[in-house]
């Protein structure tokens, strides 16, 4: 399954999905601002038919609270992050009415400062690809919807002129032929060997290599992957159709 492709100043934000959904993986992304665009992966705990309602009240939260927080200018980007997330936390576990895991990674782009305000909430690393190599972007605090009171830390990273940074859930790199996993490095290197391709291909090339991995094996969870990619010269991406 493929989301559309939101084309920003100099920049791709694309997400794609492999097969049916089957766990509690969700993506959004939204324009909260001139010059700001947030954007998550998010993996509830259980099966899709079980936490369909859990998903979709974060979601609502997660919109509603990026557009009330993030679109003033003056608005901090590391304040506006950590509230929206103490807000989806509480939003699942009242929904869910239990505790239930929802590691999740949120991040809001700012397309003046090509930087991206982030929290990664017990979630897989995000990869952020430049010119000194692949950084690993850890975890800064919990997954949602274990404890009410939890308050995760938010970062800040840059994306210089021709970067990436790629979510990928806990599906893919837990996605398994045999006695193998596919892994956090076989990602790593698709992504050192992308460089140039838009989000929209980064996602496709990441997803391929995975079902080239599992050959004819059953995909048993959620497979999602999101890329921001920044172009190395103005203008250098065109529309995807």
């Amino acid at each position: 399954m493929e989301a559309p492709v939101l084309e920003l100043q100099d920049a791709q934000l694309a997400a794609v999905s492999y097969g049916k959904p089957m766990g509690g993986d969700s993506y959004d992304f939204v324009r909260v601002s001139p010059t700001r665009v947030l954007f998550a992966l998010l993996d509830v705990a259980g099966r899709f038919d079980d936490i369909r309602a859990i998903v979709s009240a974060a979601q609502t939260t997660f919109r509603s609270r990026g557009a009330e927080l993030l679109a003033k200018e003056d608005t901090s980007e590391t304040d506006a992050m950590i509230e929206i997330c103490i807000d989806v936390n509480r939003t699942i576990l009242k929904a869910a009415g239990r505790i239930c895991s929802s590691p999740a990674f949120a991040g809001c782009y700012n397309e003046s400062l090509g930087t991206v305000c982030y929290v990664n909430a017990g979630h897989t690393p995000g990869l952020l690809r430049d010119d000194d190599g692949i950084n690993e972007l850890r975890a800064t605090g919990l997954p949602l919807g274990l404890f009410f009171h939890s308050t995760p830390d938010a970062s800040m990273v840059a994306l210089q002129p021709g970067a990436a940074l790629l979510l990928v859930s806990r599906g893919m790199v837990e996605a398994r032929r045999k006695a193998g996993e596919f892994g956090l490095q076989q990602v790593k290197d698709q992504l050192q060997r992308a460089d140039g391709q838009t989000a929209q291909e980064l996602c496709a090339t990441v997803l391929g290599k995975m079902r080239e991995f599992m050959g004819k094996t059953p995909v048993r969870n959620d497979a999602t992957a999101i890329a921001l990619a920044r172009s190395s010269s103005p203008k250098a991406f065109t529309a995807a159709g």
